[in-house]
């Protein structure tokens, strides 16, 4: 799931900036002077950055999955497919983002037959990551490879904030496909639902049943559109606050 519960913050953040720059002025409408060869290098600049992704997002939350605006890849094999949910599922930072699930859970006593205590913290760390563990390898690894799928996101990285978002947001239900066409997402939709319907198996009885099922697949597909939004508008952070290209 690379930390499939997106960061709200993150999203608002990602969002906000990219509306910032969208409205900010330009230099011709501050007056400043810019000369021809000036306002080439900013146009070549501007699109060399444009869509740009990095492995990780504000240098800790992994995007391995995520591909730069036009760019085309050779499609993932299946072995491909298992070592990019392995880097997600074990990277350093799903044991620290597990943990603090883990502790906003315990804290609300979402699940009182957890307990408390240390043992009952140790109970909804597992199961969180169990969680955390199985979504990734369904969503990228075991549904793609037999759907014939591509699990990684491919940013648009250009049109007005609202086309950009819808694009994000349909690539929840359509992705591309190992032969380069489009299809319906069967991974994520499928994943998630998978994810969802294994829980039964090691949650509790009172979290356990089909309309608990359906809760917990909806969840998981809000996450996956709210990250695919941080990832569309991630390059645009990075090179609007931080200048990076």
């Amino acid at each position: 799931m690379e930390t499939r519960r997106a960061i709200p913050g993150l999203v608002l953040l990602l969002c906000s900036v990219t509306l910032w720059s969208q409205t900010a002025p330009s230099t011709e409408e501050t007056g400043t002077p810019v000369s021809p060869a000036q306002s080439q290098a900013g146009d070549q600049t501007n699109q060399n950055a444009q869509g740009q992704q990095t492995k990780r997002m504000l240098w800790v939350v992994p995007n391995f999955a995520a591909v730069s605006a036009n760019t085309q890849l050779p499609p993932l094999s299946t072995r491909d497919k298992f070592i990019l949910a392995a880097k997600d599922s074990f990277d350093y930072s799903s044991f620290v983002w597990t943990g603090i699930l883990a502790a906003q859970s315990w804290a609300l006593n979402s699940d009182p037959e957890f307990g408390q205590g240390a043992a009952g913290y140790a109970r909804y760390y597992g199961h969180a990551f169990a969680d955390g563990v199985s979504g990734t390898f369904f969503t990228e690894a075991i549904v793609p490879t037999l759907t014939h799928q591509d699990p990684r996101y491919y940013t648009r990285g250009h049109g007005g904030f609202l086309r950009r978002t819808g694009y994000a947001l349909s690539r929840t239900f359509v992705t591309k496909t190992d032969s380069g066409g489009t299809s319906f997402n069967w991974s994520e939709v499928g994943g998630n639902g998978l994810t969802a319907a294994l829980s039964n198996a090691y949650y509790p009885a009172q979290e356990r049943g089909l309309s608990q099922t359906f809760r917990n697949w909806g969840t998981q597909m809000e996450s996956a559109a709210l990250n695919n939004i941080a990832k569309e508008f991630w390059p645009d952070v990075r090179y609007k606050v931080f200048r990076r290209k």
